[in-house]
């Protein structure tokens, strides 16, 4: 086991802005650390440099007590497990799993020993004897786990490794190689586009953008806390929602206004926020989670703040129901909301502000299954300001403060 330390470690091609920009990174020794972002923001380029599959241009990383810019990759003692799971169709599970420790010339006892050991914690001992075609594509998944578990590495680093399962086998086997990290207890290094993959496996998280570090923190203070736009509309599953308004004095409080509708902020939300002082009577960009509304009539007693909207589309998930309805309220337009906007998919690139009208946003609200929502019909969401985020328009940066 190790830690891994990146100082300013940047990549940079021939043509254009670096992959990767000052890396600055320490990952503890037997830290489970995810790196998150959108295609392209330098997450993978990032994880090959620490594997040695990619040369750095500047900066240094260590692994261990060593600087290892100049090591090559069988030199650095880790073990990556990749998207491809690369497993030889002509060789048993177990002759997979070994070819690396016979590479090495590890004795033949120590290797059936570590091959067993791998096999037990893997759920794979009844499977050792067949092919890769016999197997799942979960079980497939996990030869490719043993074959980095029984290398005994000081860190695993794993590149998207279950983008080609299905949803379902997905989920379980994130909780797999988690429960499994932790046993073991071995530096992790893992990469994904997927937030909700990041947020259930991470113990931090690192979120990218264009190469550049964005923000390093638990799942909760990324969810909680988010240092600037991007991270807020990229961290939460649905994602945040986002208007542009105006901070205003109210009845010795605050509010701001939500098109032609006033939330009243609370007194919890001010206290801990006090730099939103210096924004009184100027524009602010207001992100509402969804998980923080709720349909009027389920509302904890004394909560005050309400919007009223009507339906334009209702998800009936079982335990949750999600309500669609858009306010009359300028739609945020910033790069980092577009570049969200194309990277799920919502406008194609470059197609932004054509979609839809700019002077309306569009909200998602979490409410409780019992409610009686229907599209077309009125509803009355009470919001929990205390949860409410502010960002600066001019920079996107959160504001926070004591």
């Amino acid at each position: 086991m190790a830690q891994i330390v990146l100082h300013e470690v940047t990549k940079r091609y021939a043509s254009g802005p670096p992959a990767v920009d000052a890396l600055d990174l320490n990952i503890k020794d037997g830290e489970f650390m995810v790196f998150v972002g959108p295609s392209g923001c330098g997450k993978s380029t990032a994880l090959r440099m620490i594997a040695g599959l990619e040369a750095i241009t500047d900066g240094e990383i260590k692994i261990g007590d060593r600087v290892v810019n100049d090591m090559p990759p069988k030199d650095r003692d880790i073990a990556m497990v990749f998207q491809n799971y690369a497993l030889y169709p002509h060789m048993t599970v177990r002759d997979n799993m070994a070819f690396g420790l016979k590479l090495a010339k590890v004795e033949r006892a120590e290797m059936d020993r570590r091959v067993q050991h791998a096999a037990r914690i893997l759920g794979l001992e009844e499977f050792l004897d067949r092919k890769p075609k016999a197997l799942s594509g979960g079980q497939r998944q996990r030869v490719a786990m043993g074959r980095a578990i029984v290398r005994e590495p000081q860190a695993f680093l794993m590149d998207e490794p279950l983008s080609n399962l299905d949803a379902k086998l997905r989920v379980q086997m994130r909780a797999e190689i988690a429960r499994i990290q932790a046993d073991l207890d071995v530096t992790t290094i893992y990469v994904t586009h997927d937030q909700v993959e990041a947020m259930t496996m991470g113990d931090r998280v690192a979120v990218l953008r264009k190469g550049q570090l964005q923000q390093v923190g638990s799942p909760q203070e990324l969810f909680g806390r988010p240092v600037n736009l991007f991270v807020a509309g990229f961290i939460g599953s649905p994602a945040m929602n986002f208007v542009a308004s105006k901070l205003e004095r109210r009845d010795g409080g605050a509010s701001v206004s939500i098109g032609s509708q006033q939330l009243d902020i609370s007194k919890e939300a001010l206290a801990t926020r006090s730099e939103l002082q210096r924004f009184f009577d100027q524009e602010v960009i207001v992100g509402l989670r969804p998980q923080d509304f709720e349909e009027a009539g389920f509302a904890p007693a004394g909560s005050q703040s309400r919007l009223r909207a009507s339906v334009d589309l209702v998800e009936a998930l079982g335990t949750q129901t999600l309500v669609h309805f858009t306010v009359d309220a300028p739609r945020v337009q910033t790069e980092e909301i577009k570049e969200l906007a194309v990277d799920t998919g919502a406008v194609e690139v470059g197609r932004f502000e054509e979609n839809g009208d700019a002077g309306r946003s569009e909200f998602v609200a979490e409410v409780d299954p019992k409610a009686d929502v229907a599209r077309g019909k009125e509803v009355e969401l009470a919001v929990d300001t205390a949860q409410l985020h502010f960002f600066d328009p001019a920079t996107g940066s959160g504001i926070y403060g004591g």
